[in-house]
This record gives structure tokens, sequence and C-alpha cells, in this order.
């Protein structure tokens, strides 16, 4: 912008400090512009941004004080099953990077011709070997956000029942 001014207004001590304000800030945003395609990129993007990015397809919540490469990966296999969210195989991607482990999941759900479908359909059972990263409660949390809401569901940690849909009148309905 400097460079662009008439030769009269470079004696102007004022106006050339003034102009150089929108110079500085120019740069700074030519300088950003040219990063762009980095800064939503998750393997080099900065570490608060993952976190940020993870809220923009629902993956809000991510603690800070997790390894950032477990942050970074929680948030690209989001992003890698958002189309599978809410089915088997959706939820058993999902249980596998939350727990950490295998994870197995058996639903009710097929296809089937018009008026053969049986009765009961919209059930799911989800097992996982430990509940990972999360202490017991959080992962019951984070795994009812992910279950559809008119499905009937039941979440087994090593062997024990943590969670189960009906729970969800006892407690008026929190979900």
């Amino acid at each position: 912008m400097l460079n662009q001014l008439p030769v009269g207004l470079h004696d102007s001590d004022f106006f050339v400090r003034f102009v150089s304000i929108f110079q500085e800030l120019g740069d700074s945003l030519l300088a950003d512009a040219d990063n762009v395609d980095n800064v939503v990129d998750l393997t080099v993007a900065p570490d608060a941004l993952v976190r940020w990015l993870g809220s923009w397809i629902g993956v809000d919540g991510i603690d800070a004080s997790l390894p950032v490469e477990l942050q970074r990966r929680i948030v690209a296999s989001s992003a890698q099953t958002l189309a599978w969210r809410g089915t088997a195989r959706g939820l058993q991607r999902f249980l596998e990077l939350a727990s950490g482990g295998p994870a197995r999941v058996s639903d009710g759900g097929g296809v089937w011709r018009d008026g053969e479908a049986p009765p009961d359909t919209a059930w799911v059972r989800m097992e996982v070997d430990s509940s990972g990263w999360l202490p017991e409660n959080d992962f019951v949390a984070l795994v009812r956000d992910e279950v559809p809401a008119h499905v009937r569901a039941e979440l087994v940690v090593a062997g024990r029942t943590v969670w189960t849909s009906a729970a969800r009148e006892e407690v008026g309905d929190r979900v």
C-alpha cells in the first residue's frame, strides 16, 4: 500500500504510519490466506482448532487433556463415519474408537418386503470390553448421543449392563 501512495503523501510522517497499520493488517491476511488449506487439515491444524473442527460435526467436548494424536484420531474417525451415524456399522466404529478395543453390535434391523417386517426391529445391543479413556458415566453419555432416539438400546461394558434405554423413562427422559 505504501508503494502505491502518491509521492507527495510520503512526506507526511503521520500518514505513512497510518497507512502502515493497514499494510501490516493486509500482509497478515495474505499470509493467513496462503495457509487456509492447512487450517482444516487435521494432521497439521493447531491443537485447539482440532477440537473446534470436531464441534462442526457434532463431536463436542473432546477433553483437552487427552493426547493430541488421540484427539485428531477421534475427529478424523468421526468425520469418516458421519454418513453411518445411527447405524449398526456407525455404532461399532464409534464404540471401537471410544473404547479403544473391539466392539460387538447386534440389532433388529434389516430389509423386508412391505408389510412383512417383524413387529420389533428397533433395538440394539452394544458390547465393549472397557469404557476406554473415559469414566463409565461419561462413556454412557457419549454412547447415548449416538443411539437413535426411537431405538431400544442396551450397553454392556466388560460383561455388565451399564445402560439400557428403558432407563430413559426412569430418569424423566433426560436424554
